[in-house]
């Protein structure tokens, strides 16, 4: 009797270790498969990476905005990426990574590089004169927010405040008094010498191709009035037009051919306004909606000259109709693009001014002079004190048909 139940206990503690060992080894299988799993989800999601890695990386070597579709084998799995144009300013890319029964889908947006992104942008900081080529200087008086660029380097004197990022391609400044502590600028936002050359354009043929479709496209001498409610008030002689009122046309591009335009207004809506010849501002060119007070204002403008943006401060013609001259304190809501030369200001060696305030950008081929300074006091002499700030917008938005530098930002991903 007592062999017999020692002997089913035996039989019942067998069980349970079979049962438990079991047990185990269901546990040990099921974790390596759990992990298993885990891995090759990770796997896929890193494969998807790699087709994003991929796809802008085709956009920016190519500039090509559409892709079918690529795939790639990458060690247990692969990727499968297509890129597409999502509007005229965005691309997408989309990307699926899979390993074994596992796919993870990204998708990424890009949006093209344009020089409105800049605050500040020259290909060279010297100005010429007849046969003479000066340097233009950044004084103690001078303040600049935004991202801030040159093909060559500055020229400093004093002690003038960056609050932006600062990149020069050359890899010196020129210090006017031998640098620091005579000349010691501050650099809030970073100072990077010795990068890249980023070569500007001749033309905006994007504007004007716009203009000439679906926009508004005009030759000869313009006068264009900027109106608070979403109007241009023109006078051009060759259509016959005296301050005759036109909407802003609804893709936002307006283009002169063979002559000068005269600019000033409160402008109500977005538009680019570009030449061939040269942009004269003639008053005050503010936007309605003010987004240093609403960040969401929509009233945007661009002003492209392929060759001068100049600030008016005679009446060179004699007619008040055209060319007047602006405010003693001048205030211009615009990014600014000079392709040809500068954006300077008539008279800038002798006139006196008071305040010129830019909200937006100042982009140009060759620095223009806004003024004189006294180079012992760093004090304005002549023409007008500079007071420069960045439109933020212009980070991630730019006007219409904008020249773009032939790059690609990326803007933002998902996981799908």
């Amino acid at each position: 009797m007592k062999r017999g139940s020692i002997l089913i206990l035996v039989y019942l503690v067998i069980v349970v270790v079979l049962a438990l060992s079991a047990f185990l080894v269901y546990m040990v299988v099921n974790t390596r498969l759990n992990f298993k799993n885990i891995e090759d989800n990770a796997k896929a999601f890193d494969l998807a990476e790699a087709g994003i890695d991929y796809g802008i990386n085709y956009v920016k070597t190519t500039h090509n905005t559409s892709l079918s579709e690529y795939s790639e084998n990458l060690g247990e799995g692969s990727f499968t990426v297509s890129v597409s144009s999502v509007s005229t300013d965005r691309v997408k890319v989309v990307s699926t990574g899979t390993v074994g029964s596992f796919s993870r889908t990204l998708e990424a947006y890009l949006q093209p590089d344009v020089y409105s992104r800049y605050a500040y942008f020259t290909d060279s900081e010297t100005f010429r004169i007849w046969w003479w080529t000066i340097p233009v200087w950044f004084t103690s008086n001078d303040y600049l927010d935004g991202p801030v660029y040159t093909n060559k380097h500055y020229n400093i004197s004093g002690d003038p405040v960056f609050d932006g990022p600062v990149k020069s391609h050359d890899d010196y400044i020129n210090y006017l008094h031998g640098g620091p502590p005579n000349d010691n600028p501050q650099f809030n936002g970073g100072l990077e010498l010795g990068v890249d050359e980023m070569p500007m354009p001749t033309g905006a043929p994007d504007l004007e191709n716009a203009a000439s479709s679906n926009g508004l496209y005009l030759n000869g001498k313009t006068l264009i009035v900027f109106n608070n409610d979403g109007t241009l008030n023109i006078t051009n002689a060759n259509k016959g037009w005296s301050s005759h009122t036109v909407n802003i046309p609804d893709n936002g591009a307006v283009f002169v051919s063979g002559g000068n335009v005269y600019v000033r207004g409160t402008l109500s809506g977005r538009v680019s306004v570009g030449t061939d010849k040269n942009i004269i501002i003639t008053g005050n060119v503010i936007y309605n909606d003010d987004p240093r007070t609403n960040p969401n204002s929509n009233d945007i403008l661009a002003l492209i000259a392929e060759e001068n943006v100049v600030v008016s401060t005679d009446d060179d013609d004699g007619s008040a109709v055209y060319d007047q001259a602006a405010p003693y304190n001048t205030e211009v809501d615009a990014t600014i693009m000079a392709l040809g030369n500068s954006f300077t200001v008539e008279n800038w060696f002798w006139a006196d001014r008071g305040t010129l305030t830019i909200y937006g950008g100042i982009i140009q081929k060759n620095r223009g002079p806004v003024g004189t300074f006294n180079p012992i006091t760093n004090e304005k002499v002549s023409g007008y004190n500079k007071n420069y700030h960045y439109d933020p917008r212009l980070t991630d938005t730019s006007p219409p048909y904008y020249p773009r530098t032939g790059d690609w930002d990326f803007l933002s991903w998902k996981d799908g």
